[in-house]
């Protein structure tokens, strides 16, 4: 299950790459403002009739994640029929890692360790915010586990670091745009 997930996700970027400029939709889990800092797309066409692979790729904020796929050849793996809950980082997110950490990332001889990384940003599954509980573990395609946080006013982060700011509806599931690059712990 883990190789068909990685192998949809890594077509999802690769078409995303190749189909030129498309908008996205959200649905807002935060504020407007709160959206427009994570960088999102304006809203022209319904999203939820792509795949998430088509959703990403319509992102402009989302270029270095699509890049990241491309280099670990996961592209295939998201156009599945899923369904996934994928979090996303923004292209800011990945600014905050330390300088130099995506460029070593993307070098061939670290495949495997960005492999890792990505799959630890997806879930088999499609879980909307509206059903995370607090305290909530997920098992992430990688085979690591993230922690769900939940406050009363509803907003949610993940691993204590990286918060929701906007869920984007797919054909396959569900894309969580998040503020930080989850890394996973190490083995």
């Amino acid at each position: 299950m883990r190789k068909i997930f990685v192998l949809g996700l890594a077509s999802l970027l690769l078409w995303s790459c190749n189909s030129g400029n498309t908008t996205t939709e959200t649905t807002k889990t935060n504020t407007p403002e709160e959206q427009t800092r994570a960088g999102q797309s304006a809203v022209k066409d319904d999203e939820s009739a792509k795949d998430v692979v088509k959703v990403a790729a319509g992102s402009p904020d989302h270029t270095t994640l699509v890049a990241a796929v491309k280099q670990a050849e996961l592209v295939d793996a998201l156009s599945n029929a899923g369904p996934f809950t994928v979090f996303a980082p923004t292209n800011a997110a990945f600014e905050k890692l330390p300088k130099g950490t995506v460029e070593d990332l993307m070098k061939p001889e670290n495949k495997a360790k960005l492999q890792d990384i990505l799959q630890y940003h997806v879930y088999v599954g499609s879980l909307k915010t509206d059903l995370m509980q607090d305290g909530q573990t997920l098992n992430e395609v990688n085979g690591g586990n993230i922690t769900i946080s939940k406050s009363a006013d509803g907003k949610i982060t993940i691993n204590n670091k990286a918060h929701i700011v906007a869920s984007i509806p797919a054909s396959n599931g569900i894309i969580h745009v998040v503020d930080e690059v989850l890394l996973p712990p190490a083995k």
